[in-house]
């Protein structure tokens, strides 16, 4: 089952997706703050990356940024669960959120087919979330939540 349209998405000049370079935990709490979101303990954000099956994030080549984040946890069987969606305000925002949703779901995909996806996510994120297929407010349930 293919989660994604087909539409090609491109990032801005400038930008890159990474899936190799660790986000420190200031970095990340700072791009959560900027979408609304709240931020972590340093040590218990950074264990929650590391445990993590895998994350991507979106960096500013000219000024070595933090621009989006997304990480996943998954039992490889199941249940595929998005983390930390977030992205930095401004116009490229839903682009942002589009790109990281895109390369999170080809790679649930291609790697853990059938799983079940569920998010944790911002309310800055919802249009990006239906254009990819995302069902919001399923019988009027609204909130997965896990205390870090």
């Amino acid at each position: 089952m293919q989660y994604f349209s087909s539409k090609k998405l491109v990032l801005p000049d400038g930008y890159f997706v990474n899936s190799s370079q660790v986000p420190t935990a200031k970095e990340l709490n700072k791009l959560l703050v900027n979408c609304g979101c709240e931020s972590f303990p340093i040590q218990k954000i950074s264990l929650a990356i590391k445990n993590s099956n895998f994350f991507f994030t979106i960096q500013s080549k000219s000024k070595n940024k933090l621009c989006g984040f997304v990480r996943v946890t998954s039992d490889r069987g199941l249940n595929a669960n998005l983390w930390n969606l977030s992205a930095e305000k401004g116009s490229n925002q839903n682009i942002f959120y589009s790109v990281l949703l895109r390369a999170t779901l080809e790679k649930i995909n291609r790697e853990m087919p059938g799983c079940s996806i569920s998010v944790q996510a911002p309310v800055s994120s919802f249009q990006s979330l239906e254009e990819c297929g995302f069902i919001l407010d399923p019988n009027g349930i609204r909130v997965m939540s896990f205390k870090l």
